[in-house]
């Protein structure tokens, strides 16, 4: 890897959820570095999300398409990049399954697009350079009756136009790195919650929808089982497996932390209406079961031990106190929750829930 005077990192989709809380990281840590956040600034991102380090001296952010070959291919040479961290995609699955192509154009040829442009500009000159490919869970498909949980070798079986697109944009990538030999780590994490994720995803949404008393939709009878992770677990294992995981491996971020969609949308429910000083159980009625999602994979569970085992990453945050914490966030955050729910977002969620 470069030496840290000379480091500097391009984060694709800085603006996002999970990008933003990378951004904010490596900005804070990492003083002597250079971090460039390229962001879309779609439905997704939000500068906002990063107001708190928008002055800091080794920030700057710059408005662009990762689809956009000719403007990569300039940023990366102007600003000599010598790390990537690629967040930037399309990712929630009710939008994949509405409308498919932005994701494969986005997540597969927006990839693929990152990868060329590095190559030719790293020319073979691999020494002190990385790119980093997150990825998700849902590439491996549903678990199995009797299966455990996923370790990195197990064969990729996405059920979704999301799942699927991610799963081809991480074959892109290994295969840039088996054919090209460009110096590539890939981490697939777990369900990520925590501070300024988009209100469509589950659980802001039951927070701002309970505060509002409005429909807590549920798909099927919300007995889907997922493994939950804290986004800032997840940028420590990000920031872990970038600096010190091994050329051309795979890391899953996993929480150990599975619980049913409908647990933890009453959780939500009693930790909400206990903030808000409501009675205990006067939400329970706002739950909607509606039609099942097509395609939707059971249960999913990630084996984190080789991140544990090569690089002693372990999650730190416990569900119910980073669920509580995550509560009083949104709740405290009322000016950011309205500035990203606007009538787009309303116009949405009735397409998506209204009617069903």
């Amino acid at each position: 890897m470069a030496s840290d005077q000379q480091r500097c990192i391009l984060v694709t989709g800085g603006a996002g959820f999970i990008g933003s809380h990378v951004v904010r990281h490596f900005v804070r840590k990492y003083p002597h570095y250079r971090i460039i956040n390229l962001d879309k600034l779609t439905y997704a991102g939000h500068l906002e999300n990063l107001i708190d380090v928008q002055s800091a001296p080794n920030y700057s952010f710059v408005h662009g398409d990762i689809c956009d070959l000719e403007t990569l291919r300039a940023l990366l040479r102007e600003e000599k990049v010598d790390g990537i961290i690629h967040l930037a995609a399309e990712s929630h699955v009710d939008r994949s399954i509405r409308d498919p192509f932005p994701f494969a154009h986005t997540n597969v040829i927006g990839t693929l697009n990152l990868l060329q442009a590095v190559r030719e500009c790293w020319n073979g000159q691999w020494e002190g350079k990385r790119f980093h490919h997150v990825s998700t869970d849902e590439v491996y498909g549903a678990l199995k009756p009797g299966e455990t949980s996923f370790e990195e070798t197990a064969p990729y079986s996405p059920h979704s136009p999301y799942s699927a697109s991610k799963a081809s944009s991480d074959h892109f990538v290994r295969a840039y790195h088996d054919t090209y030999g460009l110096p590539v780590v890939l981490t697939n994490s777990s369900n990520n919650y925590g501070p300024y994720q988009s209100p469509e995803k589950l659980i802001p949404l039951c927070i701002h929808n309970i505060c509002e008393n409005k429909p807590l939709p549920i798909y099927g009878k919300g007995e889907n089982i997922r493994d939950w992770l804290h986004v800032q677990d997840h940028v420590q294992a990000i920031d872990e497996v970038f600096h010190r995981g091994r050329d051309g491996e795979s890391y899953n971020i996993g929480g150990a932390n599975e619980w049913k969609n409908i647990d933890v949308v009453k959780m939500l429910i009693r930790f909400v209406d206990e903030e808000l000083g409501r009675p205990s159980g006067c939400s329970d009625g706002l739950i909607t079961y509606i039609t099942d999602r097509a395609g939707h994979d059971l249960r999913y569970a990630i084996n984190a031990e080789k991140l544990h085992r090569e690089l002693g990453w372990a999650p730190q945050h416990s569900f119910e106190s980073g669920l509580r914490e995550t509560v009083r966030w949104y709740l405290e955050h009322a000016d950011w929750v309205q500035n990203v729910t606007g009538s787009a977002y309303e116009r949405y969620y009735d397409e998506m829930y209204g009617n069903k």
